[in-house]
């Protein structure tokens, strides 16, 4: 299996006055998704399934894509680590798995795929992280097969 870790581009900030799930990306915001969906598009697997957040934000960055999606309210802002690996399916679901989300949520799953320990490691907005689960010795072990920030598409 292959999970996909897509943080939401640059989104405007808060101030106050718009519910966080409505915040919306702002112009830098939609080229960096436009520039992480053109290198996506010519990676990612046939068998892939997209499931996105319910937040504007993330539902705009997964629009970019060009693809058919999923919203699932699970992956929303407050989503644990259990949240996204539950909805995800890892590491025995067959295909990909593609999940746009939140700070710090999919930091912490990139910790615990490759430290064994949840942490708040940093996502660059934009920015993905792509793991596969192998089978290797009879042991299951993941692998960290890509890592790219909107400024390297």
């Amino acid at each position: 299996m292959d999970l996909i870790l897509w943080r939401h581009a640059e989104a405007e900030e808060g101030d106050g006055n718009l519910p966080d799930h409505k915040r919306r990306l702002t112009l830098r915001g939609e080229k960096q998704a436009k520039q992480i969906a053109r290198w996506l598009r010519q990676h990612l697997p046939r068998k892939k399934t997209v499931l996105v957040s319910p937040a504007e934000r993330t539902q705009q960055t997964a629009h970019a894509l060009d693809l058919p999606y999923e919203i699932e309210p699970k992956l929303g802002i407050d989503a644990s680590v259990e949240d996204l690996l539950t909805v995800a399916g890892w590491p025995d679901r067959s295909g990909a798995v593609l999940i746009i989300g939140h700070q710090p949520t999919l930091g912490r799953l990139a910790a615990v795929l490759l430290s064994g320990t949840e942490a708040d490691w940093p996502v660059k907005k934009g920015g993905v992280w792509w793991f596969a689960s192998r089978l290797r010795d009879g042991e299951q072990r993941t692998v960290l097969r890509a890592v790219l920030n909107p400024d390297f598409a």
